[in-house]
Formats: C-alpha cells, sequence, structure tokens
C-alpha cells in the first residue's frame, strides 16, 4: 500500500508555476467553492476549515443503527463531539443495516434521515443503485483499496473483521472451532447469529461463511442456507438474536459473528465483572472478511456534517479507534507505511491465515437474492 500521495507532480513543477506571473496563457482562476450538499470532497467545499466552519453552524449529526459497543462507535462518536462541538444523534441505535437503508427513503425531506449510513458491503451496493448516496471522496480516498470502495465514491469501506464463533466457555464444556463442530448434539439450543441474514450483515455473513464452509462459493451461498436448516432441524440453531444481554443471560451461548464483536464482548464483560467466560475462534473451515461501508445520504439534513463525519472516521484518529476495539481499518497498510498506525494496538488483533478475498457485487447481490427468497422458506420452517 503506497503512503499518501502528494497532489503536485513535484516540487519542481510547484515552484516553476509559483513563478509564472498571474494571468500567463493558460491560468485558470480556482474553482468557486460549492455548497456543502454538493460538494464531492473538501477541496470541493473550499478546504477542510471552511467545511468544519459550515457543519459547526449545521450543529448536528442524525445517524442510526449505530450501538456504542460496535467497532468503538462510543468512542468515535464523543471524540467527534468533543473536537467539533457538533452533536451526533444515533436512532434505533440496535437496527439493522436494512433498517438504515430504509430510513433513507422513509424520511427523505422531513429532516429525520440519517445523514450518514455504515452498513454492511450488499446494502451499500444497495443504496446506492437506489440512487441514495451522494459522492464523495474523502482525503484519504486515493488510499482505500480499489476493491473496496465505489468508484463513483458512493461508499467505501471503513473497518471489517472476519467471522468468528464466540462461545461461553462456563456454559459449554467444550467450545467449538469450526463450523463443523457445530453439527454436534452437545450444542443444542446453543447456537444464533446476531439478527436475520435477510436485514443484518452480520448474520448473512455468517451465511455466507457457513457456506464456504460447506461446500458453497462466493457464488453459491445456497449450501449455508441449507447447513442453518440442517441446525434447525436438529434443534441446535436458536432464532435469537445474540447481543451482550443474551450472552450475559445464557441465552446465546454460542454466537456466529465478526471476531470485533466478539472480542469486544470479551473485554467488555472482564471490565463489568461479568461472570461469562467469552472466548472467540476463527472456523478455519469457514474464513471469511468483510468490511463495513459508509456513505453521505444524497439529501443529508445537515451535508456539511456529514462529509466531515466521514473526514474523521477515515482519519489516522479515527481509523486507530477502530482499531481499538478490534476492528481491521480499512487504511490499515497505509498507516503502517505513513506511521500513523497504533501498533500496539495492532498487534492484539488474531492472527488469520492468507490474504482475504471478497465476493464482487454481482456475487453479493446474488446472494442476498438467495437469501431473501430462501432463508425463511428453508430455515424458518424448521423451527
Amino acid at each position: 500500500m503506497p503512503v499518501p500521495r502528494l497532489r503536485t507532480a513535484s516540487a519542481a513543477a510547484f515552484l516553476a508555476l509559483a513563478a509564472a506571473p498571474l494571468g500567463a496563457c493558460g491560468d485558470k482562476p480556482p474553482a468557486a467553492p460549492r455548497a456543502p450538499a454538493v460538494a464531492t470532497s473538501a477541496a470541493d467545499a473550499g478546504g477542510m476549515a471552511a467545511l468544519t466552519t459550515a457543519a459547526k453552524k449545521e450543529g448536528s449529526l442524525n445517524t442510526i443503527a449505530l450501538p456504542p459497543d460496535w467497532a468503538n462507535y462510543g468512542a468515535l462518536i464523543d471524540g467527534f463531539e468533543k473536537k467539533y462541538g457538533i452533536k451526533v444523534k444515533v436512532e434505533n441505535p440496535e437496527g439493522t443495516s436494512q433498517d438504515e437503508v430504509n430510513a433513507l427513503k422513509e424520511h427523505r425531506g422531513d429532516g429525520s434521515a440519517p445523514d450518514v449510513i455504515d452498513v454492511g458491503g450488499s446494502f451499500a451496493e444497495s443504496a446506492a443503485r437506489q440512487g441514495l448516496l451522494a459522492p464523495y471522496e474523502v482525503a484519504e480516498f486515493d488510499e482505500i483499496p480499489e476493491e473496496q470502495k465505489d468508484p463513483h465514491a458512493r461508499w467505501y469501506n471503513n473497518y471489517g473483521g472476519y467471522i468468528s464463533i464466540g462461545c461461553d466457555a462456563e456454559r459449554v464444556k467444550t467450545c467449538p472451532s469450526t463450523f463443523a463442530d457445530l453439527r454436534k448434539p452437545e450444542y443444542k439450543g446453543q447456537v444464533s447469529l446476531n439478527g436475520d441474514p435477510t436485514k443484518s450483515g452480520s448474520a448473512f455473513a455468517g451465511v455466507y461463511a457457513a457456506a464456504l464452509a460447506n461446500g458453497g462459493s462466493f457464488d453459491n451461498i445456497q449450501p449455508g442456507i441449507d447447513f442453518f436448516a440442517e441446525l434447525s432441524k436438529n434443534g441446535n440453531f436458536i432464532p435469537v438474536e445474540s447481543t451482550p444481554t443474551t450472552i450475559a443471560e445464557g441465552r446465546t451461548p454460542i454466537s456466529i459473528d465478526w471476531d470485533f464483536l466478539n472480542l469486544g464482548y470479551a473485554e467488555e464483560f472482564r471490565k463489568k465483572g461479568v461472570d461469562v467466560d467469552w472466548r472467540t475462534a476463527i472456523p478455519f473451515d469457514g474464513s471469511f472478511a468483510e468490511y463495513y461501508s459508509n456513505g453521505v445520504n444524497k439529501d443529508a439534513p445537515h451535508p456539511a456534517a456529514a462529509r466531515l463525519w466521514q473526514e474523521y472516521v477515515f482519519s489516522p484518529e479515527g481509523q486507530n479507534l477502530r482499531l481499538g476495539a478490534f476492528a481491521r481499518p480499512v487504511l490499515m497498510e497505509a498507516m503502517k507505511e505513513n506511521g500513523t498506525l497504533d501498533k500496539a494496538a495492532a498487534d492484539k488483533l488474531p492472527t488469520v491465515e492468507g490474504t482475504p478475498t471478497f465476493p464482487t457485487e454481482a456475487q453479493t447481490e446474488k446472494a442476498r437474492e438467495t437469501v431473501n427468497r430462501n432463508w425463511a422458506k428453508d430455515v424458518r420452517a424448521e423451527r
């Protein structure tokens, strides 16, 4: 990953331009700043200072489905509010990716719509296709890997992780470490997902990982649905959304979820003295990595604050806050190169083998259509 690139060709070229007289042949006057609602970068809005001033004047940022214990959103929101004096409102903190996309459409023009979204990749792609997201390039846009951003800058990945299996060793005698393990009768009534895969990005990823562990592929997610139908039939899979509360209550002792969430729950339980020995394993038979995507509402009620928020969560400060909660920042390699990465936090991440690969937009959309069509029919019918 290259270090951030300067936008000038070279120092010599810059000096030559600076020495040229005003009005010389070929000179163009600088473009006038555009309104934040249509600005496609901070420079387009007149620079970071102008964007910050406009955002502070708006004074608020509408968000949705950002629980404080998810990828360090509590610390990110606190940091943004303290740095800029802008109040962050969080609607429906336990909502799903689909809830976020729905809110863009249902609250358009009424002032309560979310200014920004944070959703699973397939949901971001869907929102972009529906014309719901504004093109906006953050300062670090060039450093985001090509496969992890929309070429039109309507969405780009911010953080992510690997599907993992969390387990309460106080309640489960032998914790599972693979998808194959989850078939064992000793796990009856114990296996859960973080939501409904037709609505939740993390649950959808859990089904994708199960497909890879059972002969499926990025082109074929059906084996993952079949796997959960089997677990549902034998009583191992339970229709309860796993959360820190359900884990602490013993209702979901085994949870298929992102590694950054499972690792974060363990730390949270330790800090609060909750009697849960929560352990995390990344299943080698169904290794699946994904990142969550950020985007700006095309009709954001607070367009300047929306764009300033994007700048913040992609800044070294924001990316390192993600890392502090075990989430892998999308700019991790670039930050290693330029020396801004929190190495101590990075060293705490679990070791994974190989280089992660990701489904294409077409593959993800096909998988979503399959899950939406077959999940209720194949899995819920077994309950």
